[in-house]
């Protein structure tokens, strides 16, 4: 599913994301949503949000 619309994304849901000092490399991280930070209904590099563990990042995948 796609990272980049806000509606697709809730607390709770399983994706990877990629972290700001990964952006270079396409590194993924895995995890689940705690927040929703972007307040914006699409953003094209993904919807940024913080993990359960405090990880920041842009969805790239969403896995559930």
């Amino acid at each position: 599913m796609d990272g980049s619309k806000r509606n697709n994304i809730k607390k709770g849901t399983r994706v990877q994301i990629v972290l700001k000092q990964d952006q270079l490399s396409g590194k993924l991280t895995e995890g689940e949503v705690e927040t929703i930070l972007t307040n914006a209904l699409i953003h094209p590099h993904g919807i940024k949000v913080r993990l359960v563990g405090g990880m920041v990042g842009r969805v790239k995948q969403i896995l559930s």
